[in-house]
């Protein structure tokens, strides 16, 4: 296990992941949350658009676009056939 810092929040930790334990379920909650809006809505709209109608920062867009199972959609942002 190695010492690491809490993607979310900061604070340091404990563990396997990026999020610490005591963040773990609201990023999972707000993971579920950005992939059911994306497959219902493509990624058509601008990061900022998509943060104020799901409630997720635009910080953790970012990294879950980062995640493996977006990396087909990241790499087509700027494209206009952006699908799931």
């Amino acid at each position: 296990m190695d010492f690491k810092k809490c993607s979310r929040c900061g604070n340091f930790y404990l563990s396997e992941g990026t999020v610490c334990p005591k963040c773990l379920a609201k990023d999972n909650f707000e993971f579920s949350k950005f992939k059911t809006y994306i497959d219902e809505n493509g990624l058509n709209d601008n990061l900022d658009n998509i943060s104020i109608e799901t409630d997720i920062s635009v910080k953790n867009i970012n990294r879950f676009l980062s995640y493996e199972c977006f990396e087909e959609l990241s790499k087509n942002i700027g494209n206009n056939n952006i699908s799931l």
